[in-house]
């Protein structure tokens, strides 16, 4: 009888989502081909997430690359499919532990030399630029930039070829046919790629439970340009600051009622300086600075502004708070959220617009007109990329799990015969088919707290939460040589109701006199009686369990 064959892996390709799977932002998607113990590897994006009410005092929310970072020798390079913070918004806080070449589109270099300048990296980093549609080498990864169209310039899809097999992973995208700027969507290519083989699609999920199509940029645009030019007050849009292409069709709709317009944000400015400098925004005319808002007639301004998100040191919600140094909106004036509210900011964004409610100014959202249309795909759009591209296996990216396993369905319908559920961490076998899970590699979060990165398990954000709904008591104490109390206990309480003090106060004096001298030679001892008692107190009294801390000193 033959010996059964061992499986030859040194043909493996293999995709390891470190971000962006099971959840929407924070993209890093890493692809690896050949044997597990010498497998090369290529990252795709490197993108953040930003911080929520359970992460208190984290604005950034990072992927956890320790297990790339331990193969780093391997990596072969980053390549970004386009410049949106949740795909390259991590790079200049994580390329010191990767030390990689970077390879992006002419507008992504220019945002990203300014990230990688405030983090001091600019000299160090090898950026190498490479247009929408051209084909490039990264170690033994044979690539290619698709055009695709998205709501931010030169957004490109990434066919990855190698003798292991070809994938095309789909980057952020929708099938704009009449997009505002920039390059059309290549359907040309797609569906030659198609007649080549695609061995997998890695693909965008955040719209897939949306019908039909998605909503052309040239819409909005026209939309925008009817609301400006109807208006009479003073006119505010606020969007992504990224959106250059929301931003062309906004001042093309203020020049053409004559309005300036004034810019108010620095991401913002940062865009369109960078955007500039790609060739975009070549017939917007100047702009103007926020301190020439006042100066001018009511009719004939319109303001450009970031805050979209209800971010509270924003542009937009300065103004609604009416403390915006230069700039001051009133009755009959018009504030245009030129955006989609992302889950998790509503609370945000509804307390700017009840404060522009109080100031008399009307709003006009998404939810009232066509002000607004994602870059993201639909239903109808993701079949066409399957009838295109004729994958064998189809593997859903950038969505929570609901969106992956409707996608996965999707997939199925449309007659794609291999689809797999991933999260981040799963370690999945493209080729050789079926694809499947195969391992899995540690994935997690890091948060960016202050300048530092920390965990975001065991870090500083656990341990604020847990403040933010109990609160603190510290008690401290000095033992004399007798093993007695060398004067009365000292307590602060900080969170708690008032005139609880002086009762755990008592508390933690009654049960220092309650143990036996013997047990007070013991520090760790009389910490933690003092500080259970205190605890029971607090939740016999309140019905809460504080955070309690115990400091010991001894004469």
């Amino acid at each position: 009888m033959n010996a059964k064959k061992k499986f030859d892996h040194s043909n493996d390709f293999v995709l390891l989502p470190l971000g962006g799977v099971g959840e929407i932002g924070m993209n890093c998607y890493c692809y690896g081909i050949g044997p597990a113990d010498d497998r090369e590897w290529l990252m795709v994006d490197l993108g953040v997430k930003f911080g929520d009410e359970t992460e208190p005092g984290i604005d950034i929310v990072l992927p956890d690359l320790g297990h790339i970072i331990g193969e780093r020798r391997r990596l072969s390079g980053l390549v970004l499919t386009h410049a949106h913070e949740d795909h390259l918004g991590a790079v200049a806080w994580l390329w010191p532990q990767l030390n990689c070449p970077v390879y992006c589109t002419p507008f992504a270099a220019q945002i990203l030399a300014g990230k990688l300048k405030e983090r001091g990296l600019d000299e160090d980093v090898t950026v190498r630029i490479k247009p929408v549609g051209s084909r490039f080498k990264v170690g033994s990864f044979d690539l290619e930039y698709v055009s695709v169209t998205h709501s931010i310039p030169e957004p490109a899809a990434l066919l990855i070829e190698t003798k292991q097999g070809r994938v095309l992973h789909s980057g952020d995208w929708k099938i704009d046919r009449t997009p505002v700027m920039g390059g059309p969507f290549d359907e040309a290519r797609f569906r030659a790629i198609g007649e080549e083989g695609v061995d997998a699609l890695i693909c965008d999920s955040t719209n897939v439970f949306r019908e039909g199509f998605s909503v052309s940029e040239a819409e909005v645009s026209a939309t925008l340009e009817s609301i400006v030019g109807e208006a009479t007050g003073r006119i505010a849009i606020t969007t992504f600051a990224s959106h250059v292409e929301r931003i062309s069709a906004a001042v093309a709709a203020a020049r053409r009622a004559g309005r300036e317009v004034v810019i108010a944000g620095r991401a913002m400015r940062q865009t369109i300086e960078a955007a500039r400098a790609c060739g975009y925004l070549r017939d917007a005319g100047s702009f103007l600075e926020e301190e020439a808002f006042g100066y001018l007639p009511r009719d004939k301004v319109m303001l450009l502004c970031t805050g979209s998100q209800g971010e509270p040191r924003a542009a937009i919600a300065r103004i609604a708070d009416d403390n915006h140094p230069a700039i001051a909106l009133d009755d009959g004036d018009l504030v245009i959220f030129s955006s989609k509210t992302i889950p998790g900011n509503e609370k945000a964004v509804s307390a700017v617009h009840n404060n522009l409610a109080r100031l008399g100014v009307d709003v006009v959202t998404s939810d009232d007109a066509l002000v607004h249309t994602s870059g993201h795909p639909r239903q109808d759009e993701l079949k066409l990329l399957y009838q295109w591209l004729k994958p064998r296996a189809v593997v859903p990216m950038h969505g929570e799990p609901r969106h992956l396993l409707r996608h996965m369905e999707l997939a199925e319908e449309a007659g794609i015969e291999e689809t797999v559920m991933a999260e981040n961490g799963d370690l999945i076998r493209l080729c050789p088919g079926p694809v499947h899970i195969v391992d899995e590699a540690p994935a997690g979060r890091l948060h960016v707290d202050g300048k530092l990165i920390v965990p975001a398990v065991e870090g500083p954000a656990r341990h604020r939460r847990k403040l933010s709904f109990v609160g603190i008591v510290v008690a401290s104490l000095v033992i004399d040589r007798k093993l007695g109390l060398f004067t009365e206990i000292g307590l602060v309480t900080d969170g708690l109701p008032a005139g609880l003090g002086e009762k755990l106060k008592d508390v933690a004096e009654e049960a220092f006199d309650s143990m036996p001298r013997p047990r007070r030679q013991n520090d760790e001892t009389v910490i933690e009686t003092i500080r259970i008692a205190v605890r029971r107190a607090c939740d016999a009294e309140w019905g809460k369990k504080p955070v309690c801390r115990v400091l010991l000193h001894r004469l």
